[in-house]
């Protein structure tokens, strides 16, 4: 290698040098600029909605007339379950809250709040499952979009002083479900 290739070959690798010093230092820079002052507010995303919060309020029609307002039933824990006929969870969850609403009857209150189905659609499914709990129609997803519902069946348990204790994504048992009344009817 002659003089002249090694001059070349030097000024090659000091030109990497410098554009790899220059990263580094305008990355060091970016991130001393980009950071987040101190004492500034900061957010963490948190399960909707809102386990150890009040539980958002709402009224909705039920399939039987009338509306059902949740702040109303303070003072008796209550359990929501968002469905929909065409969700086989639902389907299979259905008669542990059916058997659960009666057994806890008068001390819970049981909410069902369908997913924007027709009325007569959840009429018959009300029927072929026996269910005597309320069923509210939800036809524009208010409630769904309250509770930031993505999933059926989700089921929230809420306590008598209306806070959020508890959101199941997924269906529920009655083992489970025993098991969080009790938890809510011993507060």
């Amino acid at each position: 290698m002659n003089v002249l290739d090694k001059h070349i070959s030097i000024r090659s690798r000091l030109g990497w040098y410098v554009l790899v010093v220059a990263t580094a230092v305008l990355g060091g820079l970016w991130i001393f600029l980009s950071r987040e002052p101190a004492g500034a507010t900061s957010y963490t995303l948190t399960e909707a909605p809102f386990v150890g919060h009040l539980a958002p309020d709402f009224t909705l029609s039920s399939i039987d007339g009338g509306d059902v307002t949740l702040s109303s039933m303070i003072g008796r824990p209550v359990v929501l379950n968002y469905w929909a006929t065409w969700c086989p969870p639902c389907r299979l969850e259905m008669p542990h809250l059916q058997a659960a609403s009666e057994r806890y009857s008068g001390r819970v209150l049981f909410l069902g709040i369908n997913q924007a189905e027709s009325e007569q659609l959840i009429r018959d499914f009300r029927a072929e499952y026996a269910l005597t709990y309320p069923l509210l129609l939800d036809p524009n997803l208010t409630a769904h979009n309250l509770y930031s519902v993505l999933n059926v069946p989700t089921t929230i348990f809420i306590d008598p002083q209306g806070v959020v204790r508890e959101v199941i994504v997924g269906a529920v048992n009655a083992a489970v479900l025993q098991d969080r009344l009790e938890r809510l009817l011993e507060e």
